[in-house]
């Protein structure tokens, strides 16, 4: 006699995996610019590795100030590398921060990852430098690829910095990404003050204050003679306001900024619309 199924069996089994499969931990994939051996990525990793499946795709060399340039010109090289944390899986690549974003995605991860982590980078990304920021272009980039993402920058460069107040607010942060409803091109860039742990007072959600670089060229001569110039500059910022990114670190908060990559600027289309009619 053939036995009669149970819908209400199958039902529940269903169900089962159902809830199984919304357990799974979520994917999170980590870079940065300033190289994969460098103790800032090592401390990100730190902070989160057991809130998901983490994977590092990582430049194998700096990349600070590389922006959101891509190699076209020249081929890459990814390979696999001891795990710069525990037994994390960790790839070292020869290209750009935003390389590793792409390269991950394709040949490393083989799907869109649930975030995207760039950093931490030793020094500011605040106000104008997410223009110029290679860690911010990986965040963005993800971002573009409508997966959510941030960048965090510690503002101190030093090799030796204490990274344990990053450490917490970056935990605190990416929990409160993983438990919210994110839209799919959200990317924050968080900056964290130099300060101990203690001396943090929290975090803002902020503004990008208008600051920028007045800028200067050191003119030299190398030994042989010849002409060289090396970039410098004071940072200036213009920004008074009490709820911009520089305001805040400058008073012991983290500053977090919701950053877009659409740069259209809505105001002023509208008014030449009206202005510019024809």
């Amino acid at each position: 006699m053939t036995k009669k199924s149970n819908p209400k069996k199958h039902s529940s089994t269903a169900k089962v995996k159902t809830k199984a499969s919304k357990k799974e931990k979520p994917i999170i994939l980590i870079t940065n610019d300033d190289g994969v051996t460098a103790p800032g990525i090592k401390n990100l990793v730190e902070a989160v590795k057991d809130l998901g499946k983490v994977v590092v795709v990582a430049p194998d060399k700096p990349q600070s100030g590389m922006g959101h340039a891509i190699t076209i010109g020249q081929p890459l090289r990814l390979h696999k590398v001891d795990p710069i944390v525990d037994d994390i899986e960790t790839w070292s690549c020869t290209g750009t921060p935003v390389d590793c974003v792409k390269l991950a995605v394709d040949k490393v991860l083989h799907r869109k990852p649930d975030l995207c982590l760039s950093g931490i980078n030793h020094g500011a990304n605040h106000s104008i430098n997410v223009i110029y920021s290679g860690t911010m272009s990986a965040a963005v980039e993800a971002a573009i690829e409508s997966i959510p993402s941030a960048g965090f920058s510690l503002l101190d460069y030093s090799i030796e910095a204490d990274f344990s107040g990053a450490r917490h607010y970056v935990r605190l942060i990416v929990e409160k990404m993983l438990h919210t409803k994110l839209e799919k091109h959200t990317v924050f860039n968080v900056n964290i003050p130099a300060v101990a742990l203690e001396l943090l007072k929290g975090y803002k959600i902020c503004k990008q204050a208008y600051a920028k670089y007045e800028e200067d060229f050191i003119e030299r001569d190398d030994p042989h003679g010849r002409h060289y110039y090396w970039l410098t500059g004071e940072f200036v910022n213009f920004d008074k306001a009490k709820d911009t990114d520089v305001w805040a670190l400058a008073n012991n908060y983290v500053s977090i900024v919701p950053v877009q990559f659409d740069l259209t600027n809505y105001v002023l289309k509208a008014k030449l619309e009206k202005l510019w009619k024809q």
